[in-house]
């Protein structure tokens, strides 16, 4: 856990050890999700489509099972 302190600007810094983890750089844009009183700050996906490839998938050939049983 590393600790950030807002700017009088508002702004934070993302300390280098999250930085390197998610291997962020200058421009890279950021999503923020408030939670109650606490925040999430995830990387924004370059492409949605590959960020949730594989999530909520169908167990392997469950869909070509399942076009079968309609013909």
């Amino acid at each position: 856990m590393a600790e950030a302190k807002l700017s009088s600007k508002n702004q934070i810094v993302i300390p280098r050890e999250a930085r390197e983890a998610l291997q962020l750089k200058p421009g890279d844009k950021l999503l923020i999700r408030v939670y109650g009183e606490k925040i999430l700050i995830l990387e924004k996906p370059k492409s949605y489509h590959r960020a949730i490839l594989g999530r909520g998938a169908y167990p392997k050939d469950y869909l070509k099972k399942e076009r079968e049983s309609w013909k």
